[in-house]
């Protein structure tokens, strides 16, 4: 088992602002085919800071500066929380989505944190059945701000999940959906 480890070849990548840039290479397209992980933009694969960190903490990326200076997981983090402070709550819901076999991209466009696809389902092949919005538990949410979200979820035709992060990194979630009486 350990020289099978070995022999997997790591995606070499480097730090770019808000995402991590990778050439495309035997390793990159095969996680991109399998699960996803990552997208081609201009013949060079684009990870979000969430899927670099997993893949990182996989033993499947090696991630490197601007520098050429390999960027551990501890600093990979403290780099990425400069950028989001709510990294490591969001992070702790897409570790656990991937961990669960899910696969997980942003979800920007929609207003959301993340597009989930059901189990075995690719993006491309069909639409994500859920946007997921992390919360730590000590966090507020006006009711506001919750119609907002399940608003965003209902026109997009997507279930609602928020994922409550507690301070142990685990995450509880809660599917929310409209009804009709």
């Amino acid at each position: 088992m350990e020289e099978e480890k070995k022999s997997i070849k790591k995606i070499k990548a480097v730090f770019s602002r808000e995402n991590v840039i990778a050439e495309k290479s035997n390793e990159a397209n095969e996680l991109y085919q399998k699960s996803r992980f990552g997208e081609l933009v201009n013949e060079k694969y684009q990870y979000s800071l969430m899927e670099a960190l997993y893949l990182i903490e996989k033993k499947r990326m090696q991630v490197k500066d601007s520098k050429g200076k390999i960027i551990k997981a501890d600093e990979f983090i403290k780099k990425s929380k400069v950028i989001d402070k709510n990294f490591l709550i969001r992070y702790s819901v897409y570790k656990d989505l991937r961990s669960r076999g899910y696969i997980v991209k942003t979800a920007l466009k929609f207003g959301a944190d993340f597009r989930v696809y059901d189990r075995g389902i690719k993006p491309g092949e069909d639409h994500a059945k859920w946007i997921v919005y992390p919360v730590h538990e000590s966090s507020q949410l006006t009711w506001y701000e919750f119609s907002a979200k399940n608003r965003v979820a209902h026109s997009t035709r997507k279930n609602l999940l928020i994922g409550i992060v507690d301070d142990e990194g685990d995450t509880t979630y809660y599917s929310i959906s409209w009804i009709r009486p």
